[in-house]
């Protein structure tokens, strides 16, 4: 298949090395003949694509991502294919300065500022924002089928019960909002101390913005007071920041069960790091 593409996509490469830190999609580093460094993509499955491709579109001069040059929607045997430009940087990490911190706010408002657009169809970012609190009780209860036979019996009943008390003191849900779903430092490109923009739209949708800041807390703001400050006063500087102690330990919980039911439908050994990360974290949030 990546023969195939790069005829496809007309690359004449000198190397081409995997990304490591994708975990859903196939994405390839190409160093082209004349220097130049593309990424070809392959999503997980068509929805991804679609998903994908509508949020490029929908995102273009208004939020810092790469440029899509070029795409292929597939055939029965693969889902389709991105060509894309370079984000010159690295990704995020926890040793970056308050001021990267306030960008990537400014960043992360300017994605949930974003609403369905009123005068074109999507057929793979779908709005589930007027039926908010359904998706998320349809998203835990579909992985809770993948979670029941890794936990023990009490532990699973415990997790179920915590999930319905926790979701009735939910307030009401800010949007409809463009929200990315994986908004995680992998995803954050930062380059000389400065944010290039942000990747992977495969899991976007419009909805509450109060799902979004789960996993940027937990792998880069809760370890430092100072970084979050500076991040929520660039969020701030675009749009009002919801009360997020009265919705990230929810969030955090639902996040933690939803990752266990992933590593099942994807693969236990293949993910055994990140299966027993969140086994510990599920046991501190319900026992």
């Amino acid at each position: 298949m990546l023969e195939h593409l790069l005829k496809r996509f007309r690359l004449r490469v000198q190397s081409i090395h995997e990304v490591e830190d994708s975990f859903s999609s196939t994405v390839y580093r190409c160093r082209l003949l004349g220097g130049e460094a593309l990424y070809l993509k392959i999503p997980y499955n068509k929805i991804k694509f679609q998903r994908e491709l509508e949020a490029y579109e929908i995102l273009e001069d208004r939020v810092a991502t790469p440029k899509m040059l070029d795409y292929w929607d597939g055939d029965e045997v693969c889902a389709g294919a991105f060509l894309l430009s370079e984000l010159k940087g690295s990704p995020l990490t926890t040793e970056a300065s308050s001021n990267v911190a306030f960008q990537i706010g400014v960043l992360h408002a300017s994605m949930h500022d974003i609403m369905p657009p009123e005068n074109r169809d999507l057929f793979g970012m779908k709005n589930e924002f007027p039926n908010w609190s359904s998706f998320i009780e349809n998203q835990f209860y579909s992985f809770a089928e993948d979670v029941k036979g890794t936990l023990d019996e009490q532990l699973y009943h415990l997790a179920i019960e915590k999930f319905e008390k926790m979701k009735q003191q939910l307030p009401s849900p800010d949007g409809p909002s463009f929200i990315h779903m994986d908004f995680r430092p992998a995803n954050i490109i930062v380059n000389k101390g400065n944010v290039s923009g942000v990747l992977d739209f495969e899991s976007v949708r419009f909805g509450s913005t109060e799902i979004d800041f789960t996993k940027l807390y937990r792998d880069f703001l809760d370890e430092d007071s100072r970084l979050s400050k500076a991040y929520q006063e660039g969020y701030k500087s675009i749009r009002p920041l919801i009360d997020l102690e009265a919705v990230l330990p929810f969030y955090r919980f639902a996040d933690a069960f939803n990752s266990i039911g992933w590593c099942n439908r994807r693969g236990t050994e293949k993910n055994v790091a990140f299966l027993e990360e969140n086994m510990k974290k599920l046991r501190e949030f319900v026992l």
